[in-house]
């Protein structure tokens, strides 16, 4: 063979041998996937540029207004006219309101009415500010809080010292029930009862006095139960203490100073009290009763009972006369109100604080304390379990 013709057929045999490494491979079976597919590594996914889409409400609407836990909530209160510092009973509700701001990381806001043509104006301005709860306070809101509940079935309302529908003798059945307004009450007739059982059992003259703000349901009920227990003393001991400025049977014509605002009032109402021979005074009058305690201090004698709120707390110049306080826990019934909205369980209807569930109590006598008699100190303690267990009666006779 010529070396051309061995080197021409070296060149076919070389190609031939890389056309065949160039062929596909022949096709594997697939093999069958695990039951369980293998975890994925965590990764940090990247940030959306844009705010997630809004989620879809539900179809059916729910009772009062929905709320998010995570989302802060907004609480507003609306004061009568004895204002947000009162140190009574709208100092208290938006010490409550406080409480949720801490507890609940709400905002919170307050309006002040100084008229009563402010309620439903103030309402109104809470409304368009979309609060999530609306507090309104005291008894003469009652009728613009029914309004603005009705007009809006679907806003969340707690109003103190009323409600409505027939859930609690202390209702009034004529307006509601609605589901969307949590009534806020108090029994103070049962803290009342011994705080004038106290005040029978202290006075040195034989004289108590009482007056109020106005003369409406939320105010002579404390005088209805201090009147009683001034009179279950008596029936107890065979004594005969009075009690000035009230009478259950004439309610109406109970010494009232027509308002909660002026303490010069309360003053003047304070010293004729005391100088008809009364040495205690529980005055039943917002901030007018703060008057009345200047008068009893600078008289150099006489005790002082506070309202609403434990007055050595929120009153400490009148320490030294303050006997104790009949209480109304106002601050925690609010409280609990705004953590039901947040909570998404509010629902309308009445609460009642008593001395049984600590919605009402007297207040302890601080540095008076020495001077209360170990004997009459048992016989409140006992006197408040039998009021709880429905053995005594508060109701006047």
């Amino acid at each position: 063979m010529s070396k051309k013709l061995y080197f021409f057929m070296a060149i076919l045999l070389v190609a031939s041998m890389t056309l065949a490494a160039c062929q596909p491979a022949a096709t594997a079976t697939t093999a069958p996937q695990p039951t369980t597919p293998p975890v994925a590594q965590p990764t940090t996914p990247p940030q959306p540029t844009t705010p997630p889409p809004t989620a879809v409400p539900p179809t059916a609407a729910p009772t009062v207004a929905p709320t998010t836990a995570a989302v802060p909530q907004l609480y507003c209160l609306v004061t009568d006219t004895g204002g947000i510092n009162d140190k009574s009973f709208n100092a208290s509700a938006w010490l409550g309101l406080q409480q949720a701001q801490t507890d609940l990381n709400a905002t919170i806001k307050y309006l002040q009415s100084t008229q009563e043509t402010d309620y439903a104006k103030n309402i109104q301005a809470m409304l368009d500010a979309k609060c999530n709860l609306i507090v309104t306070v005291g008894f003469l809101l009652g009728g613009a809080t029914a309004t603005a509940a009705a007009a809006n079935p679907t806003q969340p309302f707690a109003i103190v010292d009323y409600c409505y529908g027939k859930d609690s003798p202390l209702c009034d059945p004529s307006a509601g029930p609605f589901d969307n307004v949590l009534g806020l009450t108090f029994a103070t007739d049962q803290a009342a009862f011994l705080a004038g059982y106290l005040a029978a059992g202290m006075t040195k003259t034989g004289k108590v006095g009482t007056f109020a703000g106005l003369l409406i349901p939320t105010v002579t009920i404390f005088e209805d139960g201090y009147y009683a227990g001034v009179q279950y003393y008596n029936s107890v001991k065979g004594t005969s203490v009075q009690v000035l400025g009230y009478d259950p049977k004439q309610p109406d014509k109970g010494l009232a100073a027509g308002g909660f605002n002026d303490q010069t009032v309360g003053k003047n109402l304070a010293n004729s009290l005391l100088q008809e021979g009364a040495d205690i005074i529980m005055p039943v009058a917002g901030a007018v009763g703060l008057g009345a305690a200047a008068a009893v201090k600078a008289n150099g004698s006489g005790l002082i009972i506070g309202v609403d709120q434990d007055w050595t707390v929120t009153n400490p110049d009148y320490t030294s006369i303050t006997l104790t306080s009949v209480m109304k826990v106002i601050n925690v019934a609010v409280f609990d109100a705004a953590k039901a909205v947040n909570d998404g369980t509010f629902k309308g209807g009445a609460y009642t604080g008593t001395l049984e569930n600590n919605g009402v109590q007297i207040a302890p006598y601080h540095d008076l304390d020495s001077q209360v008699p170990a004997t009459l100190k048992t016989e409140i303690d006992q006197l408040k379990a039998d009021i709880i267990s429905g053995k005594v009666s508060v109701k006047p006779q």
